[in-house]
Order: structure tokens, then C-alpha cells, then sequence
């Protein structure tokens, strides 16, 4: 079933973790029935424990919370630190556990989702997990990030498919995402004028719904493309529509790590570089501190956000959500945002590249069959049916149970 757009919203950006965290923990103090959160990374931290302070006072009012974490990206979280929550009545799944002394081991069809819903009434999608790293006295490793805050009609969509995410485990991940139908969810009142269209990505019937809905919208422009995504290595087709719309007149402007938190990230995206360039596609790479952020812009009105990179990981195996937005001001306001990041860009030209015509051919030549087949043999990396674990209230490793997720 395709997703129709859904009016009557309120969209509100949050760029990095100093107008984010505030945001969302304001809408958690003031929860009065109940607080649905999903993400990759929880920390023991500043973060980490503001989060924990403003759940604990939130479950001793009565309301009903759910944390859902990745148990590879929170590997680290101390057993003290859940046991606090769960004490609490806090109840805390693990996405896809491992045991204990292979924590770190298990890189494949992560939840990489950043998502959190209070009251059914206001939703929070984007890329920014619960940790320091977010906030700019981090120092020079901070994150530069969205997110978005959206309130009216999308929220029960959002909402619907965060409780079908935790209730329904008696069947495979992806079968209950599936069997979820927004059209009988609570609606929520309009709070504005914006559309949106609520998009996720898993490993059963909707393996490549981000990805379509970045084609479409870069198919239908007709002005400007820009896209800020941390790391970068999509597939052939993408990258074809890119260079189709520099050519019919669209100005396409890509802003990509100039200071990478994993240095393999920037040797990767530099790699299309090339091709990108002499294509007409125009590229900065954010110098200031590392870009971590996952949107786009189209046009005068269309805006992606979520926790999407637009990588082979989350193209092809993680599990992903993406807000599809038609807003002219929430457009504007990330415009203006992106466009004062490349002040602290550095542009690239193709007198940059430094390399041998042999050698370019040739690297081109492999990386073309590459990125055109990577979303076949993805398929064929590690696909376990991942788990979701509901710890009890006494943390105990050996008396968790697995339960299907």
C-alpha cells in the first residue's frame, strides 16, 4: 500500500542536541499517559542521565514509557542504568541482543531509528541519539545534526507504528510493520499546513521505500536539490537521477563530511566525486565538525529528515524512518540552515581531484558494477530474524527472556 499524504501539521526544525534535547524533554515532563522512544545510541552520560531524570519523574506521575534501544550501538549502557529505568516501571526492549562477550560483533540490520512520540500528541524523528557528542562543549568531535518535531494527524501514524513495533512480536519485525494500518489509528486535530508522508525501511516489503521517495522527489524538481547526509554511497540509479537533474537545469548541491568522525566515510563518497562533478553536480564538504545529519531539501517545498543515511548500510540492511515533508516554511528554514553550513564548507572542484585518467577508468569501471548490484548482494549479508528483548525489572542477564520481535 502506498502512503498518502497526510495535512494539517505543525513541523518545527531542531538543529543538533541544543535545541533538540530541550524540546523533547519539555514534552516528557509535561506527559500526562504516555512516552514511546526508539533509538540507536542511549549513553550513560550528561545526555544519557537528563533522558533517564526526565523519564523517572515522568513514571512516578503514572505514565506509561517505553524505551526501545539497538543493542549494538547501546552495548555500553550499564546494567545499573537500565535497572534504574526498569525499577521504575520504565519498560526497556533491546533491539537484537547479543550475548555478552560479542557485543560489538554484529554490524548487520541494525534499528538505527530515532524516534520518540509524547501522548500520542507530538512526534520526534531525525538522527540525533542520546549522547554528548550532540552538544557543541563536546568540543571539536561534535555532531552537527537534525531533527524535527511534528504535531497534528501525522503523529498517530508515527505513533501506530511505534506500537506495533513493541506489541506485536509474535511475529517477525517486519511482518507486523506490514500489518500496520494507519487508517485505524487515533487522528490527531490539525496543527498547521503541512503535509507529510511518514516512510521507514525494513528487510520485508519495504526494503527500498526511503530510497523511492528520494528518486521521486529529485525526478519532480525543477529548481534546486540539496542534500546534507553524513555518509554517502548510494547506488547507481541514485546517483543517475543526481546527474539527470544537474543536466535538465536543476541546481544540485551535495554537502558531505569534510571532517569525518570515521575517515573511511569521506575516502568513500570521494570516490563519486568524479563522476558527481562532471555531471554538474555541485559538492561541499562541512569542515567545522563532523556532519552526522540525514536531510534534504527539493524545490521550494519538499524536505526529507530522519535517521536514513544514504549508504548501503541504511539503504540496504538497517532499519530506518524518514519524514517525507511538504512544508514551504519548514523548506525555508532548512535552506537557510544548510546554507549557513556552507560557510563552513569547503568546495570541491574537479581540479581537486588528484589522479590518473588509467587509473580513474579503472576504479570507475568496478565501482559502476558496484554500487549498480549492492542492493542485490546485500541480500545475501548476514540475515538472522533479529529479536526484541523486554528486560525485567531486576536486570539479570541469565533470567532475560527473547522474545520475537
Amino acid at each position: 500500500m502506498t502512503p498518502s499524504w497526510i495535512g494539517g501539521n505543525k513541523f518545527t526544525l531542531l538543529e543538533n542536541g541544543e535545541e533538540y534535547y530541550p524540546r523533547l524533554f519539555a514534552a516528557i515532563d509535561a506527559a500526562r499517559q504516555e512516552v514511546l522512544i526508539e533509538t540507536f545510541i542511549l549513553y550513560d552520560d550528561k545526555v544519557g542521565r537528563a533522558l533517564r531524570a526526565s523519564l523517572l519523574a515522568a513514571a512516578s506521575r503514572g505514565v506509561r514509557i517505553e524505551v526501545t534501544i539497538d543493542g549494538f550501538g547501546s552495548h555500553e549502557l550499564p546494567d545499573g542504568f537500565i535497572a534504574s529505568l526498569t525499577g521504575a516501571g520504565v519498560r526497556v526492549h533491546v533491539f537484537d541482543p547479543a550475548p555478552r562477550l560479542f557485543k560489538s560483533v554484529n554490524y548487520f540490520r541494525r534499528l538505527h531509528r530515532k524516534l520518540a512520540v509524547v501522548d500520542g500528541r507530538i512526534a520526534f524523528v531525525g538522527g540525533i541519539n542520546y549522547s554528548a557528542d550532540h552538544l557543541a562543549d563536546y568540543g571539536p568531535e561534535a555532531k552537527q545534526d537534525f531533527a524535527v518535531a511534528a504535531e497534528g494527524p501525522i503523529t498517530a501514524h508515527i505513533h501506530g507504528f511505534m506500537r506495533a513495533a513493541i506489541q506485536q512480536r509474535e511475529s517477525a519485525w517486519h511482518r507486523l510493520l506490514r500489518r500496520m494500518k494507519p487508517r485505524g489509528l487515533p487522528s490527531r486535530p490539525e496543527a498547521g499546513d503541512g503535509e507529510a508522508i511518514f516512510v521507514w525501511r525494513d528487510n520485508g516489503n519495504c526494503k527500498t521505500d526511503i530510497e523511492r521517495y528520494y528518486r521521486l522527489a529529485i525526478r519532480l524538481a525543477k529548481k534546486r536539490v540539496v542534500i546534507a547526509n553524513a555518509y554517502f554511497f548510494p547506488g547507481y540509479a541514485f546517483l543517475r537521477e543526481l546527474r539527470r537533474a544537474a543536466r535538465r537545469g536543476v541546481q544540485v548541491t551535495l554537502i558531505l563530511q569534510g571532517n569525518p568522525d570515521m575517515p573511511i566515510v569521506q575516502t568513500a563518497a570521494s570516490m563519486l566525486y568524479h563522476y558527481l562533478l562532471h555531471g554538474g553536480v555541485t559538492i561541499h564538504e562541512y569542515c567545522k565538525r563532523p556532519l552526522h545529519g540525514k536531510v534534504a531539501l527539493i524545490d521550494d517545498e519538499w524536505a526529507f529528515i530522519g535517521s536514513s543515511n544514504l549508504d548501503p548500510f541504511s539503504l540496504a540492511l538497517n532499519l530506518e524512518a524518514n519524514l517525507v515533508i511538504r512544508d514551504r516554511q519548514f523548506n525555508q528554514d532548512l535552506y537557510q540552515r544548510l546554507e549557513h553550513m556552507t560557510e563552513s564548507c569547503k568546495a570541491v572542484s574537479a581540479s581537486d581531484l588528484k589522479e590518473s585518467r588509467t587509473w580513474r577508468k579503472v576504479r570507475s569501471f568496478f565501482l559502476f558494477h558496484f554500487l549498480k548490484h549492492y542492493p542485490s548482494w546485500a541480500g545475501a549479508l548476514p540475515a538472522h530474524a533479529p529479536k526484541l528483548r523486554s528486560l525485567p525489572a531486576a536486570v539479570d542477564a541469565a533470567s532475560q527472556v527473547d522474545e520475537p520481535a
